[in-house]
């Protein structure tokens, strides 16, 4: 089988696991809300318990937690930049996930095999960041059928890499040493931290689907603007601006206008509605100063200002 054929087969697998997530995606919607208790099977799959979201979404991280990897002379928190997780949503009697896995470069064909051996879909690899060591990548996938199922099938899969199961390390909050209010006031949202990283997620305003299947922000569509304090009232910010087409210049100038590097623009997904553009970003600076840049960039985007307590 050429190259051309064997990309052609891809595209119809997924085309086609596409078109079984439309088809149940008015069952979906349908489905009473679920609560922790029936995703159980999944946090028993990982060893590890998820997060119920809005709209339905279990999703479990898997912060690549045994790797030390350093961006530009910064050693990066797993959650600043080292998230992989799975996000699970009821499609009826089955799920449909989706996610990100941070790879080495010696995993990624190895997990990808696994991904395709046991049903899923590789959506995406890309970079995410720049001047980084060692280097990693980021691989996007998505899959459809029982939930337990999905989730035996990606641990598998992750076998071959160095990802940790098994209960997270507790979560932490308190000082940051970046005065978090200022910030906060800045951006325009109230940011949450854990385990030392100010973290801030923004949801676009428009409905986004792929076919029939509505996509959400708890599925990795939002705007993500991590800070990760360096000292001094520094802090290392990273993340993705989730765009349309007309958005991703304007969006670039306004980074680079304020010293906020763009490290990569691509697609996550093969068939998202508006089609959707992923910005990744990189600076340290002072954390309210960042925090200016990255409000006239959000401020180019359809996303809705965070509503008064």
């Amino acid at each position: 089988m050429t190259l051309t054929r064997s990309r052609q087969l891809v595209l119809a697998l997924a085309l086609g696991a596409l078109n079984i997530l439309a088809t149940s995606a008015d069952t979906a919607e349908r489905t009473a809300e679920s609560n922790v208790a029936d995703w159980q099977p999944i946090a028993e799959a990982f060893g590890r318990p998820g997060t119920l979201l809005p709209g339905d979404i279990y999703r479990v991280g898997l912060p690549r937690t045994d790797l030390t990897v350093t961006v530009q002379g910064v050693q990066v928190k797993a959650g600043f930049a080292l998230g992989s997780y799975a996000a699970f949503k009821k499609m009826g009697a089955s799920a449909m996930v989706m996610g990100d896995l941070v790879l080495l470069d010696q995993e990624i064909n190895p997990v990808m095999s696994g991904l395709h051996e046991r049903g899923l879909i590789v959506t995406a690899l890309h970079n995410h960041l720049i001047n980084l060591s060692p280097h990693v990548m980021y691989l996007h996938y998505t899959g459809h059928g029982a939930p337990a199922d999905l989730a035996r099938s990606l641990r598998a899969a992750l076998s071959v890499t160095g990802t940790p199961f098994g209960p997270p390390a507790q979560g932490t909050g308190g000082e940051l040493g970046i005065p978090k209010t200022q910030v906060d006031a800045v951006i325009g949202r109230t940011g949450t931290i854990n385990n030392g990283v100010l973290q801030f997620s923004v949801a676009r305003a428009e409905r986004i689907t792929e076919g029939k299947v509505l996509l959400l922000p708890g599925m990795g569509v939002a705007t993500v603007i991590n800070l990760q304090p360096t000292g001094d009232g520094k802090a290392a910010a990273t993340g993705d601006f989730v765009l349309v087409a007309r958005e991703v210049n304007p969006v670039a100038r306004a980074l680079q206008a304020h010293g906020i590097q763009v490290t990569a623009i691509h697609q996550h997904a093969l068939a998202d509605n508006p089609r959707l553009f992923y910005m990744h970003f990189w600076a340290n600076d002072d954390a309210v100063q960042l925090a200016r840049g990255l409000r006239a960039a959000l401020d180019l985007t359809n996303s809705p200002k965070e509503k008064p307590q």
